[in-house]
C-alpha cells in the first residue's frame, strides 16, 4: 500500500515536471484553419523563421505595374495571448520581380483570413497564379510593456534627429 501510494505520487511529480518542461521549452501550438489543403503555410527549410503563405485565388490575378491588391490566403489562425504573426515579404518576390507585401501584424485576437497587401513596384505586370508563395507568416511573443506618460524624456546622445541622422552608408 506504501509502495503504491510513493510510486503514484512519484509518477504524478514527473508528469507535473514534463507538463511545465513542455509549457516552456517546447513549441508553440497554434490552432489554424485552411480553407483548401492547397494553401496549408509551408517551413521552406529547416530553420526558416516563417512560414510561406499561398495565394487563394480561384483563378490567376495580374498585378498591374505600381499598383497593389489585397490577396486572401485562406488561413486563419488562434494565437495565445502575448504573441503575434507578422506579414512579412518574401525576398525572391521583390529581388527577382519587383513584388512586396505590406508589413502586417496579426493580434492574438484575430479570427478572419489572413490577407496580403501585394505591391508591385516594378513597371511590368505580374501574374499571380492561384497557391503561389506571396508572403511568409513569423510569429513572435510580445514582451509585456506599460507606456508611462511624462513631461519630458530622458536624453540621448541622438536627441531629436531622425531619418538619416546616422548616415546613409
Amino acid at each position: 500500500m506504501i509502495t503504491a501510494l510513493f510510486t503514484s505520487a512519484i509518477v504524478a511529480a514527473i508528469v507535473a515536471l514534463f507538463v511545465t518542461h513542455a509549457e516552456r521549452y517546447h513549441d508553440l501550438y497554434v490552432p489554424i484553419v485552411v480553407e483548401d489543403p492547397r494553401w496549408m503555410p509551408e517551413r521552406m527549410s529547416d530553420h526558416a523563421a516563417g512560414w510561406d503563405l499561398r495565394a487563394a485565388l480561384p483563378t490567376p490575378y495580374t498585378l498591374a505595374p505600381r499598383t497593389h491588391a489585397v490577396i486572401p490566403t485562406g488561413v486563419r489562425i488562434a494565437l495565445r495571448p502575448g504573441y503575434e504573426a507578422q506579414i512579412r515579404p518574401r525576398s525572391g518576390l521583390g529581388s527577382t520581380h519587383g513584388v512586396s507585401c505590406l508589413l502586417g501584424t496579426i493580434d492574438a485576437d484575430y479570427r478572419g483570413i489572413i490577407q496580403v497587401i501585394l505591391f508591385n513596384h516594378s513597371d511590368y505586370p505580374y501574374a499571380i497564379q492561384p497557391g503561389d508563395r506571396i508572403a511568409q507568416l513569423v510569429i513572435t511573443q510580445l514582451a509585456p510593456v506599460l507606456l508611462s506618460r511624462q513631461r519630458t524624456l530622458p536624453p540621448s546622445r541622438r536627441a531629436e534627429r531622425g531619418l538619416g541622422s546616422t548616415g546613409v552608408a
